[in-house]
C-alpha cells in the first residue's frame, strides 16, 4: 500500500484497516511460529502497512489539533 493511497481514504476506513491489519498480523506472527507460514514476507510487509497508517492518522490528529 502506498502512502498517497492512504491519505485519500477517510479516517474511519483507516481506523478499520489498521484493525484487520493488526489481526492479520497477529495470525501471520502464529503462523509462522507453528511453521505453517510459506510467505515470511507478510510479516514485515503488514508491520509496514501499519506504520504507514499510523503515521497519516497521526498526520491527521495533528492537523486537526493546530486548526
Amino acid at each position: 500500500m502506498k502512502g498517497s493511497e492512504l491519505k485519500e481514504r477517510t479516517t474511519e476506513d483507516l481506523s478499520e484497516l489498521q484493525s484487520a491489519l493488526r489481526k492479520d498480523l497477529f495470525s501471520y506472527r502464529m503462523k509462522n511460529y507453528t511453521g505453517q507460514l510459506d510467505d515470511t514476507s507478510l510479516l514485515s510487509k503488514t508491520r509496514k502497512d501499519l506504520a504507514r497508517i499510523n503515521q497519516v492518522l497521526h498526520e491527521r490528529r495533528v492537523k486537526e489539533s493546530q486548526a
